[in-house]
């Protein structure tokens, strides 16, 4: 009887797949013979050793969130340097050189006043020099600056009540300035910045 081509192919591949198979039953045989002594068994045995649970604290600004790895962050050293401020007194203090401007301006205003209108220059100097200061904190401030209308306001009722205080006396009149002043202050102030 003949053998076909498709005979000696699957003769073929049972014979390879064979000897594949055989291949690690050989070095299992060769693995597993030979001789232990009983003395080496029971000094290989494995020695137990006591083990202790041991948890990770963590400090109590750091609280535990699931899915979070806690293991420690390097920490952030932050050093200060101090640098000598080559700074002038009055750039350092703008608020207090804002005051000293407009006291100036103010004492020289209310002078002038308060000799024209006969009441005593050095009268008006000072109540100059108050409502000057006064005028110069306004003008300087970060708040009055984000609402400009009340700054002019501000403004023109503080010269307004120097002004009517160096001329005048009478508390009446001053307030009648002050009034005049402010909204003086108020006009100038929609005029400028209400109207654009």
């Amino acid at each position: 009887m003949k053998m076909t081509l498709r005979g000696w192919t699957t003769v073929l591949t049972l014979a390879a797949c064979f000897l594949q198979l055989s291949v690690p039953a050989h070095g299992q045989t060769t693995v597993l013979t030979g001789s232990v002594s009983r003395t080496d068994v029971l000094s290989s045995a494995p020695a137990f050793t006591s083990q202790q649970a041991r948890m990770d604290v963590l400090p109590v600004s750091q609280p535990v969130r699931a899915g979070v790895s806690t293991t420690a962050r390097p920490r952030t050293v932050v050093r200060t340097v101090y640098v000598r401020d080559r700074r002038t007194y009055w750039q350092r203090h703008p608020k207090i050189r804002a005051a000293a401007i407009g006291a100036g301006v103010g004492a020289g205003a209310g002078a002038v006043t308060g000799l024209i209108s006969g009441r005593g220059v050095l009268r008006g100097a000072a109540i100059g020099a108050g409502t000057g200061a006064g005028v110069g904190l306004v003008r300087s401030s970060r708040t009055m600056r984000r609402h400009p209308i009340i700054r002019d306001t501000a403004t023109g009722a503080l010269v307004g009540l120097g002004v009517g205080g160096a001329a005048s006396r009478s508390g009446r009149r001053a307030m009648q300035a002050t009034a005049v002043g402010a909204a003086v202050g108020l006009g100038v102030g929609l005029l400028r910045d209400g109207l654009r």
